[in-house]
């Protein structure tokens, strides 16, 4: 969920209470995913630290760091719910927390903790319940973070790369890919920072629909892009994502009531909003402003037909079979393609000569064919049968217990 404004937010925090101090104390508790995901450990992290002094923070889209007196320095990214607290501050974005506060510190899913040694002391630390993080440390001078990976292979931040994220270079950008425009501005490796909510926001503003192909785009609908991506991407972080100071008429202050009763579906200018899934993820559309002016991916579901028949035909009943045998011969192939993979061919084993017979349902006739082709080395011992003297002697007794009937044999082995 954090994008570049709650990114900017954290790092507004980091200037005012860790930089210039010294991490006297540094605890933090290995996890496999968080920290051993990108070749870091609990040990390193609290070795790099410790002692250290926090020279600065800085920010790349979504991507966070700080820089200390000596590397390495601890590059950091929330995923979907990480965050950073310090003790005895509100850093929630959007809205304060609902629940009471606790006094509970380290708090609850931390991953590292911090403690300064200069007065007055702060203490921050890293939390990540569903464990979506990363922390890595970077073993290179401060000013070279941004040259190596990963944001070496990440696209222009929009607020520090301004120079980069030109008119003229996200045209070209659109330009040289066939993707749904929304998928493009999600795409870390294009632009860094602009998450689901952000690019929502720029595609309203631009007036350009999120299932549009980025290469269909006409020069007046780019340079609006661009203008919209600088405005929304520039008021949240100058605002630290501060929802109350963000324009009434965003999508964002009205779009968060899916699925629930009685939500909101218009905006204050009585525009309505519906959702659609674009490149696996919600997007909020506004179909009255945000029109089709091209070709567009057909392979999103488009929750919004029933209101945005302004753009599109009525299909007749003829087109309507004609796209769904269409449809059925293309689940016909794939299921075709996929069948090998059924019968572990994808595991390293040797495929059936029949793939459309998945091995686990062969016929009884074929395990039995199977098991008389085996050598007869292989075979086990058949078991002989116990001699009949060797069994128990005696008479059977029955007794009736409820509805169950039980079995009593008297007698003796012989």
């Amino acid at each position: 969920m954090p994008e570049i404004g709650e990114v900017a937010r954290i790092v507004n925090y980091l200037q005012k209470h860790l930089v210039g101090k010294t991490l006297t104390v540094v605890k933090a508790q290995h996890d496999d995913i968080v920290f051993g995901k990108v070749g870091c450990s609990a040990e390193a992290f609290e070795k790099a630290l410790t002692g250290k002094k926090v020279l600065g923070a800085g920010q790349q889209g979504k991507y966070f760091w700080m820089e200390m007196s000596s590397p390495p320095h601890p590059l950091m990214h929330f995923g979907m719910t990480g965050w950073m607290n310090i003790r005895d501050e509100e850093t929630a974005y959007y809205k304060p927390s609902q629940s009471k506060k606790s006094d509970e510190w380290p708090p609850k899913f931390w991953k590292f903790a911090l403690e300064t040694a200069e007065e007055p002391k702060s203490e921050a630390a890293f939390v990540d319940k569903r464990r979506l993080a990363r922390i890595r440390l970077i073993d290179y001078p401060a000013e070279d973070i941004r040259k190596v990976s990963p944001l070496v292979e990440n696209g222009p931040d929009p607020i520090i790369d301004k120079d980069i994220l030109t008119e003229e270079w996200l045209g070209k950008k659109l330009a040289s890919k066939r993707v749904p425009i929304k998928a493009l501005l999600l795409d870390q490796a294009n632009i860094s920072g602009i998450g689901n909510w952000v690019g929502d926001e720029v595609l309203y503003n631009a007036h350009v629909h999120p299932e549009q192909y980025s290469n269909t785009l006409s020069p007046a609908q780019v340079k609006q892009l661009h203008k919209s991506i600088q405005y929304v991407c520039g008021f949240a972080v100058h605002s630290l994502a501060d929802s109350s100071k963000f324009p009434e008429d965003w999508l964002f202050k009205h779009r968060w009531g899916k699925g629930k009763k009685d939500s909101a579906t218009k905006l204050p200018n009585g525009a309505k909003f519906v959702f659609l899934t674009v490149g696996g993820r919600t997007s909020c559309v506004v179909p009255s402003v945000q029109k089709k002016t091209g070709p567009v991916a057909k392979d999103v579901e488009d929750e919004a037909d029933e209101d945005d028949g302004s753009d599109r035909k009525e299909e007749t009943q003829p087109a309507k079979r004609k796209r769904a045998s269409k449809v059925n011969d293309r689940k016909q192939t794939v299921t075709q393609e996929a069948e090998p993979v059924e019968n572990g061919v994808a595991n390293g084993e040797e495929a059936d000569e029949n793939p459309s017979k998945p091995a686990s349902k062969k016929r009884k006739s074929d395990v039995k064919a199977e098991t008389n082709c085996m050598d007869a080395g292989s075979k086990k011992p058949e078991r002989k049968a116990k001699p009949r003297e060797n069994r128990v002697k005696g008479e059977a007794k029955y007794e009736t217990t409820g509805r169950r009937k039980s079995t009593r044999v008297s007698g003796k082995g012989v």
